[in-house]
């Protein structure tokens, strides 16, 4: 009990040291390396004697908009549906998003527009942050309810780099095409969250599982987030596509594959459903998948009607995985995720590299036109052929795999440290652990009470 009031200290002091520290030596690699390009600085923009047009400011910036309202309230509220966890869902996906733009702001532009010594940023730059962000989030879902906000912050830290590290070994070194994501965003945030929670396993979690369900109004709030992911997915995927032609047919492929995969989604859950009734957590989920599924084919010419199959293929997988493989993944496998990151993100994302593979495979210069040099560079510099650009797009799945499991294994070991503080088994998908939440003196006042009367009846 001596060790108690240091141990409390120590609590206490974990979150705002280690969020002191790592915006502290943030600002401090931002002040050393970081510098505004040439469309953002103001000499090198004038001194180039560029009218506004040339600015991609000005086509980017309302794709990015989107793309931070998706991030922050998309995901936020898509994770509200735990009954007595709504502050923490909204809470920390906003502070964790908040460190991972800035952390990804360095990892990436190191990587990809490092020269002369800076990083050197612009709205791009905001557009990938924002990416990482989302496969951060992505794998949240997986152990929402179970960790601590330090846990959460150290989890960020190792991802941005891992995310960073892998989106580069693909898209410069294998030159793999993932228009917007379905490898490098959902298929790593989900099964990066996935292993994570298997090293994480708690065989006491059932002393929270009361907690885990939701109520009438959380699923409605939850819906919330399933509506602004839903109508903003299509900037999702065009926001970093070549402008123009690619990015018109980006958006698009996303805009039918969400409305066929919605479709898909509730004819499946209807399906299954107890007493031939729809699932909310089938629609807030499932219905999303469209997006996630032609992530990496939408720039392709995957046409229509492909993109309407793919959706609706990817709702149906989506609907059942919630169904038939959520119970399985934690009796048989020990993962414990809370959101079924791996039916949103997960097989959707590997089925959309799959298609990236197929739809590259039937690649041609009749097909594409003068457009293969935007969608296919290196086929149409005659570096690859069709068979080898879809060989690299498979590989590509493998490596994200690989950099996502081993990211995943090393996060939980890191996320297990004994002086981290996270939930106890019987205080999991509770706010009141983080939180000051309204009421809750009154609620013990109560209790208290009601321990009273019963002792004096006694």
């Amino acid at each position: 009990m001596a060790g108690s009031p240091s141990r409390a200290a120590g609590r206490r002091l974990q979150l705002p040291l280690l969020c002191l520290f790592l915006q502290g030596a943030t600002a401090v690699l931002f002040a050393v390396f970081v510098r505004d390009n040439h469309k953002t600085d103001a000499a090198l923009w004038h001194r180039g004697n560029n009218s506004n047009a040339d600015n991609e400011f000005y086509f980017r910036y309302p794709s990015f908009q989107d793309v931070h309202a998706m991030v922050f309230v998309g995901f936020g509220f898509l994770m509200v549906f735990l009954q007595r966890y709504g502050f923490s869902s909204v809470g920390f996906t906003f502070f964790l998003a908040t460190f991972a733009l800035q952390w990804s702001t360095l990892v990436q532009d190191f990587l990809h527009s490092f020269h002369g010594g800076h990083i050197h940023v612009g709205v791009e730059s905001m557009i990938n942050a924002d990416f990482c962000a989302g496969a951060v989030l992505i794998s949240f879902g997986a152990v929402l309810g179970k960790t601590g906000p330090a846990q959460l912050l150290l989890m960020a830290l190792l991802e941005g780099v891992l995310f960073g590290i892998n989106e580069f070994v693909l898209l410069h070194l294998l030159g793999v095409r993932d228009a917007r994501g379905s490898m490098t965003i959902h298929t790593f945030g989900a099964y990066f969250g996935l292993v994570l929670s298997w090293v994480l396993y708690r065989p006491q979690l059932e002393k929270s599982k009361h907690r885990q369900g939701s109520v009438y109004h959380s699923d409605l709030f939850a819906m919330i987030g399933t509506i602004f992911l839903w109508i903003f997915w299509p900037s999702f995927n065009a926001a970093l596509t070549a402008l123009e032609a690619g990015q018109h047919r980006t958006a698009l492929n996303t805009y039918y594959s969400l409305a066929a995969s919605t479709l898909g989604t509730f004819a499946l859950s209807a399906l299954v459903g107890e007493d031939v009734r729809l699932d909310m957590v089938h629609i807030q989920n499932a219905a999303l998948a469209g997006g996630v599924v032609v992530g990496t084919s939408s720039e392709m010419m995957l046409t229509p009607f492909g993109a309407l199959a793919a959706g609706f293929l990817a709702g149906t997988v989506s609907t059942l995985g919630y169904k038939f493989f959520t119970p399985v993944l934690e009796s048989k496998f020990k993962v414990q995720e809370t959101c079924g990151v791996h039916n949103l993100h997960g097989m959707p994302g590997v089925l959309g590299a799959l298609l990236g593979v197929l739809v590259a495979g039937l690649a041609t210069h009749e097909a594409y036109g003068d457009g293969l040099e935007s969608v296919f560079p290196l086929i149409a510099e005659g570096q690859h052929s069709a068979t080898s650009q879809a060989m690299h797009q498979l590989f590509g799945l493998f490596v994200t795999l690989m950099f996502a499991s081993v990211g995943g294994g090393l996060g939980g070991l890191l996320l297990k440290l004994p002086f981290l503080d996270c939930p106890p088994d019987s205080q999991c998908y509770e706010d009141q652990v983080h939180w000051q939440v309204p009421g809750e003196h009154e609620d013990k006042a109560q209790r208290s009470l009601r321990v009273e009367e019963a002792d004096t009846q006694a």
